[in-house]
């Protein structure tokens, strides 16, 4: 529970190195009132340090990513997936690709460099460059796969001979040594390793030599083709791999921010601060015009004790704030240059040491680097007092903290009680102690010949952004107007906000109303009016309305039907783990995309589904067996062909748990079934979840296959059978 309001916005733009320290620091000692918003286009950013590593096979893939997503829940940082395009300075607002500007009081940039290789003919399509690394990681990741099993040509161009390039082709010689027919090139317009001193750069020559690499020094490259570069001279070169590790340069928008810069990189003087005070940059993105340096990753983590000092400064009330740190670098630095195999040269101030141990000293610095970003301790809940109520040690001691999402919903068996004992009705009729789900989807109203539907959905927060969590909520609450065949027609929103200041209550809000108005709209839907408080934390809830022909209702299934599942499950473990910080955080990333995925082209495909309901808090068992209780049938499911989300499988392994999942377990009570972690995330509560639909047999495969065209990773998991409200599964 959010306890003391809000009243400063720091943004860091971009996950570099120095942000990532900023993220761990602040977890461990922030400063109360500041909201942290991070901004990276993807969860996972890939450590430089250790790349070559990654290349040439030492590392797995895992080792080298840092996780912005967990260190941002670290953090109590708000983590949202996007590129920075831009900065309002006059109106302090930062513009992200695909969603409303961020605010900001104080800023920091950190987004690194991009690479001018593009700009060359064919490479866009045939190439890929250093940089961004995670990119290139995946790239590399798969072809070094491919050519090992013989399925590609080993033969592999590297363009840029300086030392990130030298390292990376000693790498792959390395990476593909298996293979006699490899070939590794290493292309540069100028002399090889020109930029080094005379000695150094000799020693890194006898290297690339002893690892096979083929140097193509003073040698221009005109054009990428698919399996070649054509040369200045008009001759080619086979290659079916080519990497770009030259022309490194500044993003393009930093030059619309009216910041001053020197070669289109952002200039900072000793206390990091741009030419706006209010703006600081480290790592590669910046020059520091108190003493230039060359782009090198020592100085971006070094930046990181000053840059931390000097946010929370400038984010502290005028009483306590001290004067600003300055940030001056080493004139020399050791610079540690991967050799291909376990084995490195190390140089500083002339001194230069090379082999084995070498490899092991840089492996011990990569390792602890990583190690100070992955060992985060997850939150624990508060000791209770010494005197308490009776009852409450049972409920709390031992217990994880609830769930948001349809995780925190009540349970089942607590509704369908409360639901008919509210309308004076059995909540056991002729059925012993089977218990029943509520109704339809959404009420069904009448006006004339006009039919109307209308639901509502309310969420707890279980992401910090207040956009991801809007476009989020407002999928889910759409799921049961699109589950009964109707056209959503018009919205109510309910937002309770956390304490907060007057000008940033004014922020959420613009950022969550412009977010419901984009999803509501794209559907076709306005929103009419809605209520908003403040409270302990953040919530919202719509309640929507919508317009059809016929409804589908749970009614209606019949023996024979096919099942169809528009959406893999796993929302609610997958929530649950990042709670407890133990989900990956492209796990998270996919499970993020997947609820806010509109399921409105899903349910016009499906308009002639004989019965149909959206999965949401009782899990897929849940509600397939609202289907079956009142269609009077069965169902058989095929749990090898239920899609699930990347990610979950695995923690279901572990024994990761929704909160609500014993009682979604014990709510099904006609389930006939293995009791196997795979088993159990169909009593997985889920969030903003696919559609769940029974159509006839003859029509299956064309549905299927109009929604996978339709960008849906649907499939047919089980048939609907005559044993009236039974549940049987099979692996």
């Amino acid at each position: 529970m959010q306890e003391l309001p809000l009243t400063r916005d720091l943004v860091l733009i971009g996950g570099g190195h120095t942000h990532a320290l900023i993220l761990k620091r602040w977890g461990m000692k922030p400063l109360p009132g500041v909201r942290v918003t991070v901004i990276n286009p993807g969860a996972i950013a890939a450590y430089s340090g250790m790349l070559p590593g990654f290349v040439a096979g030492h590392y797995q893939r895992q080792d080298l990513e840092l996780d912005l997503l967990r260190l941002a829940r670290f953090a109590g940082a708000r983590a949202v997936l996007g590129r920075a395009s831009g900065i309002d300075r006059a109106a302090r607002l930062i513009h992200v690709d695909g969603r409303p500007p961020i605010a900001y009081d104080v800023a920091s940039i950190d987004i690194g460099i991009t690479s001018a290789m593009p700009d060359l003919p064919g490479f866009a399509d045939h190439g890929i460059a250093a940089k961004p690394l995670e990119a290139f990681a995946s790239r590399w990741h798969a072809f070094r796969a491919r050519a090992l099993r013989g399925e590609v040509v080993p033969e592999v161009a590297v363009i840029g001979g300086g030392v990130a390039g030298a390292e990376l082709a000693m790498a792959m010689a390395h990476a593909l040594r298996a293979v006699p027919s490899a070939k590794v090139t290493l292309i540069d317009r100028s002399e090889i390793l020109s930029e080094l001193r005379r000695s150094t750069r000799r020693a890194l020559l006898e290297a690339l030599a002893t690892s096979g690499v083929v140097l193509r020094p003073q040698c221009e490259v005109d054009k990428i083709g698919p399996e070649t570069i054509i040369l200045g001279d008009g001759s080619t070169l086979p290659s079916h791999f080519t990497l770009g590790a030259a022309g490194a340069r500044p993003y393009d928008w930093l030059a619309q921010t009216g910041l001053d810069l020197s070669e289109g990189f952002v200039t900072v003087g000793p206390s990091l601060q741009s030419s706006d005070p209010m703006i600081l940059a480290a790592g590669d993105c910046a020059h520091m015009a108190h003493a230039p340096r060359p782009k090198a990753g020592v100085f971006a983590v070094r930046q990181a004790p000053v840059l931390f000092y000097n946010l929370r400064a400038l984010l502290s009330e005028p009483a306590e704030r001290a004067d600003l740190h300055t940030y001056h670098p080493q004139n020399d630095y050791l610079k540690l240059i991967s050799l291909g195999s376990k084995s490195a040269l190390a140089d500083k101030a002339g001194i230069r040491m090379s082999g084995p141990v070498m490899w092991r000293w840089k492996n011990h610095i990569d390792l602890a680097f990583m190690s100070k970003l992955k060992d985060l301790d997850p939150m624990t809940a508060k000791p209770l007092p010494d005197s308490v109520a009776l009852g409450l040690r049972d409920e709390v001691e031992g217990k994880k903290p609830m769930c948001g999402a349809c995780g925190a919903k009540v349970g089942g068996d607590i509704l369908t009680r409360v639901l008919h004992a509210s309308d004076g009705t059995d909540p056991h009729p002729d059925r012993g102690d089977v218990l029943h789900l509520p109704g339809d989807d959404a009420a069904i109203l009448t006006h004339g010949d006009t039919w109307q539907v209308a639901s509502v959905d309310h969420l707890r927060s279980f992401v910090t952004d207040p956009v991801l969590m809007t476009r989020i909520t407002a999928t889910h609450a759409l799921g049961d107007i699109w589950a009964m065949g109707a056209a959503p027609q018009a919205v109510l929103a309910t937002i309770t906000l956390p304490p907060l200041s007057a000008a940033l209550q004014e922020r959420w809000l613009t950022e969550i109303m412009q977010a419901a108005q984009d999803v509501f709209t794209a559907e076709g839907a306005q929103i009419i009016g809605g209520h908003t408080s403040m409270g302990a934390e953040l919530s919202m809830g719509f309640t929507v309305t919508g317009l059809l022909d016929r409804p589908i209702t749970l009614k209606g299934a019949r023996p024979g039907d096919q099942i169809i599942l528009t959406k893999p499950i796993g929302t609610g473990v997958m929530l649950a783990a990042d709670m407890a910080m133990q989900a990956h955080g492209r796990d998270m990333e996919r499970a993020y995309a997947s609820m806010v995925q509109s399921s409105g082209a899903a349910s016009r495909i499906l308009n002639a589904a004989h019965a149909m309901t959206d999965v949401t808090g009782f899990g897929l068992a849940g509600h397939l067996l609202g289907i079956c209780r009142a269609s009077q049938v069965g169902a058989h499911l095929r749990l090898v062909d239920v899609p699930l989300l990347p990610g979950a499988l695995t923690l279901a392994k572990s024994g990761m748990r929704s909160t609500i999942f014993p009682a979604n377990r014990a709510y099904a009570a006609e389930y006939q079934g293995p009791e196997t972690a795979r088993a159990d995330l169909l009593f997985d509560p889920q969030t903003a979840g696919g559609l769940l639909a029974t159509v006839s047999p003859m029509r299956a495969e064309k549905l299927l296959s109009a929604l996978r065209d339709a960008g849906y990773p649907s499939a047919i998991i089980g048939e609907i059978t005559e044993t009236s409200g039974l549940l049987s599964v099979t692996e």
